[in-house]
């Protein structure tokens, strides 16, 4: 379907300006009703939140509300836009919380170039969510500023630019070697890209079952190797033997693309071993144009970012589902085994059998090569996702 700057302008700004608003939930109606929602009324839930912080789920929104943060630094394919200019996809983000797992969420926009105090402001603003969900922050100072976020707040804050894209590419990527008889111990993988995508889900792999030397990981100077300088701390989990690109190709099962478009060529494919995965992430110009992949490979099962082709990678598979688990159980952080069930859960819907294909949408669908992730908006990933996310953290003793 063809978006036009026109259609999405005026249905930015048409009839109201923005995406979302807040509604009330209480009558105020009368003076009593003021009464109660004021002064003096207010002064007996503060007395209680005072005496027990864990009130407050009780008095206030905190248990359902999110806060969607950004500082602007890394917006979609658009870069270092800011603050201001990352507010319409921070809203969107609230928005599709609303819509698809009813949380409310704030859109926080920081004005700030310093790791630090974007840091100190989440940290002292935290009080008012039930979890933080940061977006849309640069690599390789996102990974510093949710380590350091999540040492001081004592609720679940979740980086979905790394996270989210892990959590739903794995469950997309066991799919999809099961479909093509491989096991995850023995691939080797070339990901190409080392952003806070490509390396959260590298990591979340390799804890699955990935072999981290089976890892080939490439940013924009080539593969990261031994005689590359002054990586940072994150690439350097991942530096292998110098070794060209032809030689690693032939050898790799999977094609991971968390670049930018156009990377890999007819010629790289051609040179991948039988039944390869090709996962290219890239918007909105995939690494390969899919269409073109399987003219030339007919043995491939092939994944993209978009939503015009089958088999999407987004996140929007995991985000508000795992927001909702961890908020119905008042969970105060994500642990490596949430996010692992999580990646079962969601790969495990996709090949459940379908009992209503009409009111899924889901006509002609099976488990296979065109289908290894469910859609987005299935309904069946906000009644089972929640509950598996909620099990995991009370096993996980985080509440």
């Amino acid at each position: 379907m063809l978006i036009t700057k026109q259609d999405s302008l005026s249905y930015h700004k048409n009839p109201n300006p923005g995406k979302i608003s807040i509604k009330i939930n209480k009558n105020l109606d009368n003076k009593k009703d003021l009464l109660l929602a004021y002064t003096p009324g207010v002064a007996y839930p503060v007395n209680e939140i005072f005496n027990d912080e864990n009130k407050a789920y009780e008095y206030t929104n905190k248990g359902n509300l999110v806060g969607v943060i950004t500082n602007g630094s890394s917006v979609l394919g658009l870069g270092n836009v800011g603050a201001l200019a990352s507010k319409p996809v921070m809203e969107g983000k609230a928005a599709l919380f609303k819509k698809l797992a009813n949380i409310d969420a704030f859109d926080i926009e920081i004005n700030s170039n310093s790791s630090q105090s974007f840091i100190d402001t989440v940290c002292n603003i935290s009080p008012t969510f039930g979890g933080i969900n940061l977006e849309d922050i640069k690599a390789p100072e996102c990974f510093f500023i949710e380590e350091e976020i999540k040492k001081r707040v004592n609720i679940p804050v979740f980086h979905d630019d790394q996270h989210g894209t892990a959590v739903v590419l794995s469950a997309a990527l066991l799919n999809a070697l099961e479909i093509q008889k491989k096991n995850i111990e023995n691939v080797k993988i070339l990901c190409m890209g080392a952003g806070a995508a490509a390396i959260a889900s590298m990591n979340l792999l390799v804890k699955i079952g990935l072999k981290k030397s089976n890892i080939y990981m490439f940013d924009s100077k080539g593969l990261i190797d031994h005689s590359r300088k002054n990586l940072n701390k994150y690439k350097k989990q991942f530096v292998r033997n110098p070794e060209g690109l032809s030689k690693i190709l032939i050898k790799t099962d999977v094609f991971i693309g968390l670049s930018k478009g156009n990377t890999l060529s007819k010629e790289m494919l051609l040179l991948m071993p039988k039944n390869p995965i090709i996962f290219a992430l890239a918007n909105p110009t995939p690494e390969i144009d899919p269409y073109i992949a399987e003219k030339i490979r007919d043995d491939i099962v092939i994944a993209t970012g978009r939503s015009d082709y089958h088999n999407q990678i987004n996140n929007l598979i995991c985000f508000p589902y795992i927001f909702k688990g961890l908020l119905d159980i008042k969970a105060k952080k994500i642990t490596d085994k949430i996010l692992i069930s999580l990646v079962h859960g969601i790969r495990n819907i996709a090949k459940k059998r379908i009992e209503n294909k009409s009111e899924l949408n889901y006509h002609n669908v099976v488990f296979g090569k065109n289908y290894i992730l469910p859609k987005p908006m299935d309904p069946r990933l906000i009644q089972e996702i929640p509950l598996i996310v909620s099990s995991t953290s009370l096993s996980e003793n985080v509440v």
